[in-house]
């Protein structure tokens, strides 16, 4: 991609390279997929891919091709460096491909920066925007300290155990509970568990990402609220599923309280908000909590669950965020009518938001349904789970709201610039897609092998 942005001069062109390469990515984790197909592969005690890493990284790709294919113009017009962003986009994938593979520590700590550092570029990509450049700086200060307390947990751990490698017997044994969990374990266990809440935007580690997510260029945005975000909490599971699993007592609780205070806050503060962007950052917070049940969940229908969960969110967000970097008012006023000005448009969004809020029919319900189900398999915290609804139905309000402008409000809603035939079908067969996971959920299974 760097070297297109030097060799090709038309940003079409750049497009095209940058759609190609996303093409063969997900050939490449197709690939990877029937290489697992019979036992997993481990490289260097550094790496290892099984069938749900292989699953998780060709769903993911996929979910990159959409994003590409819906966003690649507005990646393009955020300045003259198009290439570049999407090389940065590439570098995100590689740290993705990490966070979904590692079996070692270190790996892990590698897949985080080389995740997180091309989105503090991504984020004050808009120089000429002073809250593009405010964006960019916390984004990068609460990223630092999010890695420092990554690290130290990741040093008291190597201290308690000796081993950096998940799957090493000696790392496992120490976590077997047999005569209780020693104080170094415990400590490098909660600042994990901090350090991942700050990645994935669970409160009380969110106050970051409203700012950053409303600061950064809208092409970015759903990037960095989806696709992002759903690998870390692929390498929050396979870490604490696969290594901490034994000692899932003396974590629970603290997930608990993440759940709990990432569902109040997310849902309570995105009713009182005025920009639809804006909404959609505190939305993501909220989703965060329901994503969270599947770590907190330790059970195979949590795995499920949180793969299908992926990329519906993924999906139904980017649908949504494709709709709003078309308008020029992001504020609900500014959707007034665009159900009668733009029908596509509209309806599209419609599905992702019905989506979004678990309404039945569509994948967010299934999404939901699942890894609320493994909460329930655990035979405890039914309570947990009760609020859960309870806070669905209130996200179901700022959803409806949205709703509401669009169909049922007059208006003139104006737009930057009028969709395209071919942006329209992308649309539709996102929407299409979107509402055959709430129909057949199981199809993820089914493709993925």
């Amino acid at each position: 991609m760097m070297f297109a942005g030097i060799v090709l001069k038309k940003t079409a062109q750049v497009q095209g390279v940058a759609i190609i390469g996303a093409i063969v990515l997900l050939a490449g984790a197709i690939f990877d997929l029937n290489l697992v197909s019979v036992e997993s592969h481990t490289y260097f005690n550094m790496i290892e891919l099984n069938a749900y890493s292989a699953k998780f990284n060709v769903l993911i790709t996929f979910c990159v091709l959409v994003y590409f294919m819906l966003f690649s113009k507005d990646i393009a017009a955020v300045g003259k460096s198009d290439a570049d962003y999407f090389a940065l986009l590439f570098f995100v994938m590689c740290g993705v491909f990490l966070l979904s593979t590692y079996s070692n520590l270190l790996v892990l700590f590698l897949g985080i920066e080389i995740l997180s550092i091309p989105q503090y570029i991504l984020a004050g990509s808009d120089k000429k925007n002073i809250k593009s450049n405010e964006a960019s700086l916390k984004y990068f200060l609460m990223g630092a300290f999010s890695t420092g307390i990554l690290l130290m947990g990741i040093t008291l751990i190597y201290g308690a155990t000796g081993s950096f490698d998940i799957f090493n017997e000696g790392f496992i044994r120490q976590f077997q509970h047999v005569s209780g969990l020693s104080a170094l374990s415990f400590a490098g266990v909660l600042l994990l568990v901090i350090s991942f809440g700050f990645k994935v935007s669970a409160a009380p580690m969110h106050f970051w990402t409203p700012d950053v997510y409303d600061g950064t260029p809208t092409a970015f945005t759903p990037f960095m609220a989806t696709i992002a975000k759903v690998s870390v909490f692929i390498a929050f599971i396979r870490l604490f599923h696969f290594s901490f699993g034994n000692i899932s007592t003396d974590w629970q609780a603290a997930i608990a309280g993440m759940i709990v205070l990432t569902l109040l806050i997310g849902n309570i503060t995105a009713v009182y908000q005025q920009s639809v962007k804006r909404m959609l950052a505190y939305s993501s917070i909220a989703q965060a909590g329901f994503m969270l049940f599947a770590i907190f969940a330790f059970n195979t229908t949590s795995w499920k669950g949180l793969m299908l969960y992926s990329v519906v969110y993924t999906l139904a967000s980017l649908g949504v965020f494709s709709v709003l970097i078309k308008m020029k008012d992001y504020t609900y006023e500014g959707f007034n009518g665009l159900a009668k000005k733009e029908p596509v448009l509209a309806a599209t969004a419609a599905i992702c938001l019905l989506s979004l809020a678990g309404i039945p029919l569509t994948g967010g319900f299934f999404a939901k349904y699942f890894v609320l189900s493994a909460a329930v398999e655990q035979g405890k915290w039914i309570g947990l789970v009760i609020f859960a609804v309870l806070m669905a139905a209130v996200s179901a309000y700022y959803y409806f709201r949205l709703l509401r402008s669009m169909y049922f409000t007059e208006g003139d809603a104006e737009l930057k610039n009028l969709p395209t035939t071919v942006e329209k079908v992308l649309l539709i067969i996102n929407a299409a897609i979107v509402i055959l996971l709430g129909v057949l959920p199981g199809i993820i299974e089914n493709v993925t092998g």
